[in-house]
């Protein structure tokens, strides 16, 4: 499925909570003094569009078209995709190749925890990394629907994760929330910087500075790619 290699990435070992920003515009630290190197996901904050955060209005679920539709054409939905990407252990449903029964997400990015999943009562959330209302404010209510959907849909924004901590994110960026798990707090916000410069989101100044907190403590973090289409084929649709 497009996206092994980038959930791969996006596992990589992160850094910790980088040191407080000491200048006015929020730098700190070796890289962002230095210049960032380019293929990092500090060197494409960087150059990232920094705006107001928009208006919710007008946003619902339903924008971005049907939940975890089969928008590459596997037959398996886009959920089950990721499901079998990052757990282990993996059985499934009745002996289908598809539709994941049970498995472990092994070091939860957001918990460093072990956790179960069981279809039905899970405990394991499929996160958008950058989160639909999020993007709705910083840019998506302007995209036509295709590219909605194929947001929502897209593996390089999408990580199975521990529910308790992903309920707690609820649709904040960088400068709301982070994952408990300071280890993986780099690759977190690389990965969201990745969503954002791919579908050219905007950053709030508020969230371009928290990111930047965290990259100047790992200023090598690569920036995670992705080649999953940025719109998804004719026969999906959205309100």
């Amino acid at each position: 499925m497009v996206g092994l290699a980038v959930g791969a990435l996006l596992w990589s070992a992160g850094c910790g909570l980088g040191e407080p920003s000491t200048g006015s515009d929020g730098a700190g630290g070796e890289g962002a003094k230095g210049g960032a190197a380019a293929g990092t996901a500090l060197a494409a904050l960087e150059t990232s569009t920094v705006k107001e955060e928009g208006s919710k209005d007008g946003y619902g679920r339903e924008r971005f078209g049907s939940a975890w539709a089969d928008v590459d054409g596997n037959s398996c939905g886009t959920r089950d995709d990721i499901l079998k990407r990052d757990l282990a252990e993996v059985e499934y449903k009745d002996g289908d190749d598809c539709v994941v029964a049970s498995g472990v997400l092994k070091d939860d990015p957001y918990s460093g925890e072990d956790v179960e999943f069981r279809r039905g009562a899970s405990k394991v959330d499929i996160d958008h990394l950058v989160s639909l209302s999020d993007a709705w404010k910083k840019g998506a209510s302007e995209w036509e629907p295709a590219k909605r959907i194929a947001f929502a849909n897209d593996p390089l924004n999408l990580l199975a994760v521990n529910a308790s901590p992903n309920r707690a994110k609820g649709d904040g960026d960088a400068a709301k929330w982070l994952p408990p798990n300071k280890t993986y707090r780099c690759a977190y916000v690389a990965g969201q910087v990745a969503v954002k410069k791919k579908y050219e989101l905007w950053v709030t100044a508020g969230e371009r500075d928290a990111m930047r907190t965290i990259l100047d403590g790992c200023p090598e973090e690569k920036l995670p790619e992705g080649d999953a289409p940025t719109e998804a084929p004719d026969r999906f649709s959205a309100k």
